[in-house]
């Protein structure tokens, strides 16, 4: 095995040694039960540290290319080519960049500012509120602590959902709504009830990781759409229109991941004519829902369920491990989801989904939103001011407004959320940036990572809820040093 290691490309070694041990497997330049070379070998001949030798062993056992055998080392696993050889279409090796992705930012040393994070920091969560529910559900439903639940999910729970989304103009009632493990079992399982290998479906240019390597992994052709600051640029839509027949398009609409922008009106009401026109499916992925004050136009409103799929979810706002998603779509569509749920999932997290309905039901939810969207709205236009006092670029402004909402059109040329989208304007591929907060522990993505095939990037996705940390000024100062 020899890789090529490139401390200057701005990528994490750690990822480089996984990308490259996963080629040499691939490649077949390596067979079962080989034996690699030991951490303290390995960092020795690449003259390199240990430490992401062992986090990339470690993610690589993970993912299934090795063994561990205590006492022995590593070994290319048993099943590492045989499950590669026996995918057909489905391709883990594009998938498994994605996947990657997702590690590495739930591996990091506790003490490193992720700026780059997908959560708000703990201590903007109402950790007392959820405590008190978990308290409550224990005390006076206790077989939910043992017992499987519906595939549909707690009706309690449903009901809240359907009410919650009636602001919205989503009309729904409860027969219409499937609960999930969070957002990402929706969409998975939209992708298998959906989708064959080979299909053509629609994604965001830039977008959600996660989003491209689940769509790999079933084996599916992904096709990129520019994202502009009022959503998806239709005379690109158009022009790929003329060139594929998608069974899907996957968007965002509002607080977009990674750019956090909004879908004009305009936009959307010519999203739905052309999924008409040519028969596709917008499966409109609303995670960032409860982040918005003054709700905004969603597809799902507008179309009633006849060629849009709504996902939501709570875990954004609420907490990452009360992992709480749901679909909304016409009953039809509901009762097959839930019947491919029962046979991957059986019936998802009873507890979970009983806490959850009691902080919605208490009114806790309402008042930790409230908070939470102030200190949000607050954090955007501070970073963004930040940001532009050394000289970056943001895609598209903050909201205006105490409460992050703003009337007119304007509004819709306007970001919030938790995300900005900025770049140094002078210089063409992020990738370079990310070393300039490793001297500060900051850690941060190249923009390569939300675009469908890892295509280069100037843009960085930053986390406004830590962005005002003294680490993260230090390498707004030093990236905008980096030379053209």
């Amino acid at each position: 095995m020899k890789l090529e290691l490139d401390r200057a490309s701005g990528v994490p070694l750690t990822d480089q040694i996984v990308a490259g041990v996963q080629t040499w497997i691939r490649s077949r330049g390596a067979h079962p039960g080989a034996r690699l070379p030991s951490i303290r070998q390995f960092a020795a001949d690449y003259r390199i540290s240990r430490f992401p030798v062992i986090e990339a062993y470690d993610r690589l056992v993970s993912l299934g290319y090795l063994d561990s055998r205590h006492g022995s080392g590593f070994y290319v696993s048993e099943h590492a080519r045989l499950g590669l050889s026996g995918m057909g279409t489905c391709d883990l090796s594009n998938a498994a960049d994605e996947s990657g992705h997702v590690l590495t930012q739930l591996n990091r040393p506790g003490e490193t500012l992720q700026l780059d994070s997908g959560s708000i920091p703990q201590a903007w969560r109402d950790i007392d509120a959820i405590g008190q529910a978990i308290r409550h559900v224990s005390r006076t439903d206790p077989s939910s602590l043992v017992d499987y639940g519906s595939p549909l999910g707690d009706a309690t729970l449903r009901e809240h959902l359907r009410n919650r989304l009636a602001p919205l103009g989503i009309a729904a009632d409860a027969q219409q709504i499937l609960i999930t493990e969070g957002a990402s079992e929706g969409i998975d399982l939209l992708m298998r009830y959906m989708l064959k290998p080979g299909d053509t479906v629609f994604v965001e240019d830039p977008g959600y990781f996660n989003l491209y390597g689940l769509l790999k992994l079933h084996g599916v052709r992904i096709v990129g759409v520019t994202r502009t600051t009022s959503g998806p640029d239709l005379e690109h839509l158009h022009a790929l229109l003329a060139q594929h027949r998608p069974r899907a398009f996957f968007i965002n609409t509002v607080f977009q991941n990674p750019t956090g922008t909004i879908v004009s009106p305009p936009v959307a009401f010519r999203l739905l004519q052309l999924a008409r026109e040519h028969g596709f499916t917008i499966v409109e992925d609303d995670i960032y829902a409860d982040f918005q004050a003054e709700p905004s136009d969603r597809l799902a409103a507008l179309d009633q369920f006849e060629h849009v799929i709504y996902v939501g979810g709570l875990s954004k706002t609420l907490s990452s491990s009360l992992r709480v998603g749901y679909v909304v779509a016409n009953p039809a569509i509901v009762r097959d989801l839930a019947s491919i749920k029962a046979l991957t999932s059986l019936s998802g997290s009873r507890f979970t989904q009983a806490v959850v309905a009691t902080l919605l039901e208490r009114g806790a939810y309402r008042k930790h939103l409230e908070r939470l969207r102030r200190r949000l709205t607050e954090a955007l236009g501070t970073a963004s001011r930040t940001l532009e006092e050394h000289g970056w670029e943001l895609f598209a402004g903050p909201l205006a407004g105490s409460n992050g909402a703003q009337s007119g059109a304007r509004a819709y040329a306007q970001s919030g959320g938790k995300f900005i989208w900025a770049r140094v304007p002078h210089v063409d591929d992020s990738a370079r940036l990310v070393p300039c907060g490793e001297p500060f522990g900051v850690s941060a993505s190249p923009g390569s990572h939300f675009r469908p095939h890892g295509e280069p990037s100037p843009w960085l996705r930053i986390n406004v809820a830590f962005a005002q940390d003294p680490r993260a000024q230090a390498f707004f100062a030093a990236a905008a040093r980096v030379p053209g």
